[in-house]
């Protein structure tokens, strides 16, 4: 008599990973919490098999679960930009974790490098995050159960994820935090820290009037990107966390501020 071919571990991953395609027939979305669940796997052995399957071409990953590439669904910009410059974030959420102590409260600010560090959280204990990002918020509830969220009120961006506004800059002003964890959309020489969307650059310098320290978030990409409108100077920070420091950019303009006005810059070993 044949004896039956072994399960091995491989095996149930291709059975996952083939009900998981089987769901994307149906549902068009799949979030790691579900799968977890369903399957009666860990959060990360859910991602890796979202991972592989995304690797392969079979669906595109967001930030807490993945789409299918056969039907049509309106992703948000935070989700397209997911993995763009991926590694680079994650080791900047390592560096600037070292700048969060237990018993935190920190104001988030939103956008990819933001999840990074939100993810980085979980090795903190007593943390507060107020943030305006709902997909941060939405995080937090599903896979941060020992950190305490609080969402800022105000107009949701469609498309973004976040709200802003009178009702935001309302809640900012009632507000102090230890920390405020700044995402800039570019950095501009002479010019300073810059973002595009003229509410959301209030949102930024709201957020970094409500805390106690500032320190901006941002890799690479981000120096010399087209941005239209400045929300602060680099001596309004007081600390800034990169990957790299392409031609020593930020290095130079910090090195030309008197010594009481320096930020510090921490660059993020990969």
């Amino acid at each position: 008599m044949a004896r039956r071919p072994k399960r091995t571990t491989r095996t149930f991953a291709e059975e996952r990973q083939t009900a998981i395609l089987d769901m994307l027939e149906h549902e068009t979305t799949v979030q790691v919490a579900d799968l977890a669940r369903i399957f009666g796997v860990s959060s990360v052995t859910a991602r890796a098999d979202l991972d592989a399957l995304a690797s392969a071409g079979k669906l595109r990953r967001t930030h807490g679960g993945a789409i299918s590439l056969q039907r049509t669904l309106t992703v948000s910009v935070q989700d397209r930009r997911v993995n763009v410059n991926a590694d680079a974030k994650r080791a900047i959420a390592a560096v600037a974790l070292e700048l969060v102590h237990d018993g935190d409260t920190l104001i988030v600010d939103s956008g990819t490098t933001a999840l990074e560090f939100v993810r980085a959280l979980d090795v903190r204990s007593g943390i507060t995050v107020i943030t305006a990002d709902m997909t941060i918020a939405d995080y937090i509830d599903e896979s941060l159960p020992s950190i305490s969220a609080v969402v800022l009120g105000g107009s949701l961006r469609k498309g973004h994820r976040y709200l802003y506004g009178p009702l935001t800059q309302a809640a900012l002003a009632e507000l102090h935090a230890d920390l405020a964890v700044i995402c800039p959309g570019g950095f501009v020489t002479s010019r300073g820290f810059m973002t595009d969307f003229p509410q959301m650059a209030e949102v930024k310098k709201g957020m970094l009037d409500a805390a106690a320290r500032r320190v901006a978030l941002m890799d690479a990409s981000k120096i010399s990107a087209r941005s239209m409108l400045r929300f602060a100077d680099i001596d309004d920070l007081d600390d800034i966390v990169m990957d790299r420091d392409p031609a020593g950019i930020i290095a130079a303009t910090i090195a030309e501020l008197p010594e009481d006005r320096r930020p510090w810059l921490h660059l993020a070993a990969r």
